[in-house]
């Protein structure tokens, strides 16, 4: 009986590794951990790669997305205004970051855009809402962590305000990263003061979930529409700085920037079509509409990606604006976990004489990834990447300034989850001024930080050097 159950076990193996190799849009190293986890688990390494091993929201949610960004991708190629991508006038080495950024997104760069960074968490929490309060028509909101402390309260009370005096409120949240929100009273209230809800990627049964998609595909995303004529982008979720669920990482450090013009449409693009996925509410209306616009501003353009999206994209949108640069290249972000090419394209930006600096926090909520993160630092700073850790709380920012011309701001993390599982939202721009304001705050993080030098890196014991590899081999499949 034991050989039966054996040759079971072995084809069962068998069969599963078949459906790694064969499988499309997998990266060669997420294929070989995947094949490791199989063999040398035997049984709970089949049940993980079910739970874990395929990025797919399911049948259904597949088929209506697509053809909603089919319907969205028709819209955002016919602009109504003045300043799309053929009358912007930029260098050519950054137009080819705006053209890469419309094959993903299909929204092309639009003239016309105003933007302000946010002092901190609370001055953007109350920016929202004091937008949310002069809100005439509809607010759309999506997070993928609200919490119910003082900022997620706050931002509950705005939207009811907002929902009883007659504007249209749609509020959405992921359902992992907002479930206390989701199953509070607050949430209840919201209901009956007649908020429209809807709940991204519900978890449900998890071991009936994998028979409709991967159990921890979430919807990252940070999205605030008012009226299509205000949006924000940037890393913060809607929570306070102390952030609850992790205080002793605490202070969370974010940066948010406020958008006006064009832009915003394509960011309640993004929102429409989360929610038309998730929801039988038809909103389409709201991107047909007419909205006000100056020639006056900057080109923008939203990326969103996800699993559902073309294979790699936001990592092809990282390794463009790297390979972009020709001065100055500065980076934040909480979570580095790079493939070949990101980190190829950092290690070439800096040994072609780009002055590179990438600033991480010095502790990490994440062990693994702190873990994957540093079996990079070598290389990096071997090419001439300098690299600076923040030790004021978990610099969560995610940011990325070119030459003091281009930026990139939004959700997505340096990762394999934003990469390939996550459903992120980013904004590039073209603008100096308003570029400063970012890198100025970048710099701040810098005047903030502790560099980490070669010789700290070699000094590291065999014990940490072999538990940062082992985290990097397996994090293609986290």
């Amino acid at each position: 009986m034991s050989s039966v159950l054996y040759f079971g076990l072995l084809l069962i193996q068998l069969a599963t590794a078949a459906r790694v190799m064969t499988r499309p849009n997998r990266a060669p190293a997420s294929r070989i951990a995947w094949l490791a986890i199989i063999f040398s688990i035997p049984g709970l390494g089949v049940i993980g790669y079910l739970l874990l091993g395929e990025t797919s929201i399911g049948k259904t949610r597949v088929e209506r997305k697509a053809k909603l960004n089919a319907e969205l991708r028709q819209i955002a190629d016919v602009p109504d205004y003045e300043g799309s991508a053929s009358g912007i006038e930029m260098p050519a080495r950054f137009r080819s970051i705006f053209n890469l950024g419309q094959s993903i997104s299909g929204m092309p760069a639009v003239g016309g855009n105003a933007a302000e960074l946010l002092a901190d968490s609370e001055t953007a929490i109350d920016a929202m809402i004091k937008d949310i309060d002069n809100a005439k028509e509809h607010v759309h909101l999506v997070f993928y962590i609200w919490l119910t402390d003082e900022s997620g309260t706050k931002m509950v009370d705005a939207l009811v305000r907002a929902a009883q005096r007659g504007v249209t409120v749609r509020a959405m949240a992921d359902d992992l990263g907002s479930r206390d929100l989701i199953k509070s009273e607050l949430w209840k209230v919201m209901e009956r003061a007649g908020v429209n809800l809807a709940v991204a990627l519900k978890i449900g049964n998890p071991l009936l979930r994998m028979f409709d998609g991967r159990l921890d595909l979430r919807n990252h995303r940070k999205v605030l529409v008012i009226d299509n004529e205000v949006t924000y982008c940037g890393s913060q979720n809607c929570a306070d700085a102390a952030f609850s669920p992790k205080p002793k990482f605490a202070p969370w450090v974010d940066a948010v920037m406020r958008f006006t013009g064009p832009v915003v449409l394509q960011n309640q693009m993004v929102f429409v079509s989360d929610w038309m996925t998730y929801t039988d509410d038809d909103i389409l209306d709201v991107v047909r509409l007419e909205i006000p616009h100056t020639n006056e501003g900057f080109p923008a353009q939203v990326i969103a990606t996800g699993p559902t999206v073309r294979f790699g994209a936001m990592s092809d949108m990282f390794a463009a604006l790297m390979h972009a640069a020709t001065d100055e290249l500065i980076i934040t972000t909480p979570y580095y976990a790079p493939n070949e090419a990101m980190q190829s394209a950092l290690r070439s930006a800096a040994n072609r004489g780009v002055k590179t600096t990438i600033v991480f926090p010095a502790r990490n909520d994440n062990f693994s990834v702190a873990a994957t993160c540093h079996s990079y630092y070598q290389e990096l700073l071997t090419s001439g990447v300098r690299i600076m850790e923040y030790p004021l709380g978990l610099l969560h920012t995610k940011s990325l300034t070119i030459d003091g011309q281009v930026t990139l701001i939004g959700s997505a993390n340096m990762d394999q989850r934003s990469f390939d599982l996550n459903y992120e939202n980013n904004i590039v721009f073209y603008d100096p001024e308003a570029t400063s304001q970012l890198r100025d705050r970048q710099l701040e993080y810098i005047a903030d930080s502790n560099e980490v030098l070669l010789s700290n890196v070699e000094s590291w014991p065999w014990r940490r050097r072999l538990w940062n590899n082992v985290m990097a081999v397996i994090s293609p499949v986290l």
